[in-house]
């Protein structure tokens, strides 16, 4: 299959790029190296030391005996956009090119206007080129489970029956983004949804929990293959931010009361699941929502298991609770479904404290590059717009 990844020089689309061409398809990919530039903007850096475009397409020639294809270029250019497809003419395209963070778009109106010119004129322009040039190819879009909120009541995949005044109807579930990017999320999917229905397009939307860890099994120990890790307040996950603060002794930083839910999984689990939705495509005009993660978890007790772990490594760990810069619900109900993908066979990742334990022990190797940008850690990015370090509060 040839498939076409749109931020192929990102966390996931460089893995997932490795992770493709190990299952025999042929890979091109798409970046103007936003995401470098985004961190670099917040005065931080890849934890690991990832090698230029040039290295990194050679070392994947020499792994895999065959090329990467890529063409640098920005998607909310619609010529750039149209000419790649023609030149490419991809069986599936994985769009993984959007600016993903919610501290970022909440910084100012500068951040939130490009957020939204980035994230929804480029997914507009994949559109209208598909349209034009593979109307019959799979869009696989990542989305976020942030889309929905935190609703008192299960959340399903995408849709759900709805009940009015003695009629029924199948819709979308309904929205709650919590921030300016999640906003685009929103919009995105209408947008995709609307597309499938008025062209015939298929689509996937990847409602992805968060995603942690350092490796997939690809990278097999060249380091010319690795994948970015940051840990800064805007583009650093979770997890990924509660192991960097450890091995470098800075406390774990959990915002409020620290009871806010989530969905999580291993990078080699997102892997995974975004190769059983390609091999698997829709059908022509249709659109599905699949919701992807593996565990529930509240960030204390991913705090504690970090902690857990780092302890057992020997190191020097606290966790602080600071006074939480979003608004958020801090204490709430969250049970999603995600039975789609464990329908294709999904296999979930079991040893998670295993996936942290791994995580860390690689990052202990960047130590020195962490600590040079420790100061990003610790959240300045306010939902109320002040920019400022955050109270501990306890």
């Amino acid at each position: 299959m040839k498939i076409l990844i749109l931020g192929v020089d990102g966390y996931l689309g460089w893995s997932l790029a490795n992770y493709l061409a190990d299952r025999g398809h042929n890979i091109s990919g798409v970046d103007n190296y936003s995401r470098r530039d985004w961190v670099k903007e917040m005065g931080s850096q890849s934890a690991t030391p990832i090698r230029r475009m040039t290295e990194r397409l050679q070392a994947f020639r020499e792994k895999w005996g065959k090329s990467l294809e890529f063409f640098e270029g920005d998607l909310t250019n619609f010529n750039f956009v149209l000419n790649t497809l023609k030149s490419v003419r991809p069986d599936c395209i994985v769009h993984l090119a959007e600016m993903p963070s919610a501290p970022f778009s909440m910084i100012d109106a500068e951040h939130a206007c490009y957020t939204h010119t980035n994230n929804l004129n480029g997914t507009l322009n994949v559109l209208f080129a598909m349209r034009e040039t593979v109307p019959h190819c799979h869009l696989q879009k990542l989305g976020t489970m942030g889309e929905y909120g935190t609703p008192d009541m299960d959340i399903p995949e995408g849709m759900f029956e709805l009940e009015y005044r003695g009629r029924k109807d199948t819709v979308l579930f309904p929205r709650d983004p919590g921030s300016f990017y999640h906003c685009t999320k929103v919009h995105d999917t209408i947008n995709v949804r609307f597309a499938c229905k008025i062209w015939g397009l298929r689509s996937s939307d990847i409602m992805q929990g968060v995603v942690y860890g350092t490796r997939i099994d690809q990278f097999d120990g060249d380091e010319r293959l690795i994948t970015r890790f940051d840990y800064d307040e805007s583009f650093g996950t979770c997890i990924n931010r509660y192991c960097a603060s450890a091995v470098t002794g800075n406390p774990l930083t959990i915002f409020g009361k620290g009871f806010q839910k989530r969905g999580f999984l291993p990078l080699r689990d997102s892997m995974q699941c975004f190769a059983l939705s390609i091999e698997n495509p829709p059908q022509g005009g249709e659109y599905r929502a699949m919701n992807q993660l593996a565990n529930v978890y509240d960030v204390t007790q991913l705090a504690d298991m970090v902690a857990g772990v780092a302890r057992n490594l020997g190191l020097d760990v606290k966790i602080n609770n600071f006074a939480n810069p979003r608004k958020e619900k801090e204490e709430h109900y969250y049970n999603p479904d995600h039975q789609k993908l464990l329908d294709l066979g999904y296999k979930p990742t079991q040893d998670m404290e295993g996936v942290i334990e791994e995580t860390l022990r690689d990052l202990l190797q960047h130590k020195a590059r962490i600590q040079a940008k420790e100061h990003v850690i610790v959240p300045r990015i306010r939902w109320d717009g002040r920019r400022e370090v955050v109270d501990i509060i306890k």
